[in-house]
């Protein structure tokens, strides 16, 4: 159970993200398989609403005929009862289509039957005509007269020969397709017998140009309210060419037709997209919604990462402080506790001897300054983090900074059974602008870390030289390593190496986040060397002074390997 706990806490963020990735891929591929079929269905559907919208378009226009036609047609019948004695006497019928104007059609007419004076009936077909010397008149041999007459023919007979007609609805002829013409029988009120008929010549220019132009552009967007400006419309007769004559198709081929009824039936209304088919569009709108889908998930998924991570992180940061807050308590302890035993033995005058009373207060002198260095870290590390932190920057000697913080690590060095071997530079120098304290302090910390991680090995190498404008100063130690993954980490606050000896050194986390601090506001550089269980080599790397110290300096100033001896160290002389 307690592995199962550790597992969880170290992998919140993943598990966290299978916890919900997994369910979101599901509905993905649900998604999916929904957009799928209804890219499958989609052109389907829209094709049947298409054919339905135009199935609309031409019974409108058919109510349209039926309704007009059978207002303006209906003459009454006592008009037809003169014009059977006074062929021209038909003022009656010509106020009722004076009354009753109707722009789709062309050409007005009534037909009626007489009898010669010699014997024998006749049909005669009248135009109406509001603006000649006669209101009617006959056109004889005219393309209009001609389907007139036919169309009139078999009502006529009902007439001639006085029976009474099964139906009386409204005809149309359109033998001529050309001249499309509707009619309707007057039936006498008394016996119901054919007394003439009522016709009109259907205006094709005003149904092309006028009507139905006009009612696709008042009902389309009502259909088709997102992509009504993409759908076309298109007018073709018997052939499927399309009308009027001589204009070019917006489309190729109709999604959707529908022939018109009642009148042009040998025409069809046709429908489609304009810049692609159903089964393109359809492919679109799967390709935009599965997108948009995989975006937001993506969006989902992403922001549910960030979360998590943020939760991680405050997890790991409330464990490293807590961490911190044991591991100093135990740094602060440790010192405070060797303090006070050497103290108490000097203070009941148990040491008597010169030497053991010198050694004591070397201890203490030594973890008083371990003391001092902890605190200091921490206040540093306050000042650091509240962008209060403020440097001294003077021109000082790095060989006499790092010199003589060996001479006051000596001590803990000899306690722990350390060695020091120090690599001198061999010739002095340069003067740089630093704040001594500060270098003094990143110094120590790279030497607390070097004896607190070098294992069994008690052997620190500390370098100092100067190359390429820096003066560099690299400790190394022979111990655990790092990882080449974590060597950015370690500058990190809080953070400590996860594997070798970190769970058995005590330490605060603290100590090379300052040091990385310091080095750059002395905009210097830090580099970390080295491979795990083989050791570590820390470098900093200061800019040297605008002023090298000069020959005369060399003379005054003490050699260097005279300082070493003077601090009891090993000397390695440099080759540069």
């Amino acid at each position: 159970m307690f592995k199962l706990r550790e597992f969880f806490k170290r992998h919140i963020l993943w598990v966290g993200l299978s916890v919900v990735a997994v369910p979101l891929l599901i509905l993905l591929g649900l998604q999916y398989r929904y957009l799928s079929a209804l890219e499958w269905s989609l052109p389907g559907a829209r094709k049947d609403l298409m054919r339905s919208y135009l199935s609309e378009v031409a019974s409108k226009i058919e109510e349209y005929y039926r309704t007009s036609a059978d207002r303006v047609l209906n003459v009454p019948p006592s008009a037809f009862a003169v014009a059977r004695t006074d062929e021209r006497s038909l003022s009656e019928a010509a106020a009722h289509f004076e009354k009753n104007q109707f722009k789709a059609a062309r050409r007005l007419f009534v037909g009626l039957s007489g009898e010669y004076e010699s014997g024998g009936s006749y049909v005669l077909v009248l135009f109406y005509d509001p603006a000649g010397e006669q209101t009617f008149h006959r056109e004889a041999g005219s393309r209009d007269w001609s389907a007139a007459h036919a169309a009139i023919a078999s009502w006529m007979i009902y007439n001639l020969t006085n029976t009474t007609p099964d139906s009386t609805d409204l005809t149309v002829d359109e033998r001529d397709p050309n001249v499309r013409v509707i009619t309707k029988p007057i039936l006498d009120e008394k016996n119901s017998m054919v007394v003439g008929v009522a016709g009109m010549i259907v205006d094709q220019a005003f149904f092309q140009e006028t009507l139905l132009p006009g009612m696709i552009e008042e009902s389309l967007p009502a259909h088709f309210p997102e992509d009504y400006q993409e759908t076309v419309v298109n007018l073709r007769d018997s052939e499927g060419k399309l009308l009027p004559e001589g204009r070019q198709a917006r489309i190729l081929n109709d999604e959707a037709a529908v022939p018109l009824q009642f009148v042009f039936s040998d025409w069809r209304v046709g429908m489609g997209m304009l810049h692609m088919t159903e089964k393109q569009w359809a492919r679109r709108l799967f390709a935009f919604n599965l997108s948009l889908s995989l975006l937001m998930t993506a969006l989902l998924i992403g922001g549910i990462a960030m979360a998590l991570r943020s939760a991680s992180r405050e997890m790991k940061l409330s464990q490293m402080k807590a961490d911190f807050v044991s591991n100093v308590s135990h740094e602060l302890r440790t010192p405070l506790a060797s303090i006070r035993v050497f103290g108490e033995f000097l203070r009941l005058g148990r040491v008597k001897e010169p030497e053991k009373i010198r050694e004591y207060g070397e201890y203490i002198e030594t973890e008083s300054r371990r003391l001092t260095q902890l605190i200091n870290n921490i206040l540093d590390f306050s000042k650091i983090e509240s962008g209060h932190k403020t440097y001294q920057f003077e021109e000082a000697d790095v060989e006499d900074v790092v010199l003589e913080t060996l001479r006051a690590f000596k001590v803990r060095l000899d306690q722990c059974g350390f060695n020091i071997v120090f690599e001198s530079p061999g010739r002095p120098l340069p003067s740089a602008v630093i704040d001594a304290d500060a270098i003094a302090q990143a110094f120590t910390n790279l030497l607390d870390n070097a004896v607190k991680y070098s294992g069994s090995s008690s052997e620190i190498a500390v370098r100092l030289e100067e190359k390429d404008g820096y003066i560099i100063i690299s400790v190394t130690d022979h111990g655990i390593g790092i990882p080449r993954e974590e060597r950015e980490k370690i500058f990190d606050k809080f953070y400590r190496v996860s594997t070798g000896l970190v769970h058995d050194v005590k330490g605060s986390g603290l100590g090379l986040a300052i040091v990385k601090h310091i080095v750059e506001a002395h905009r210097g550089k830090m580099i970390v060397e080295g491979k795990q269980n083989a050791g570590s080599t820390f470098t900093i790397h200061l800019p040297a002074g605008p002023d090298a110290k000069s020959g005369s300096h060399e003379e005054e100033t003490q050699p260097a390997d005279e300082k070493d001896a003077s601090l009891g160290l090993n000397t390695v002389p440099s080759d540069n």
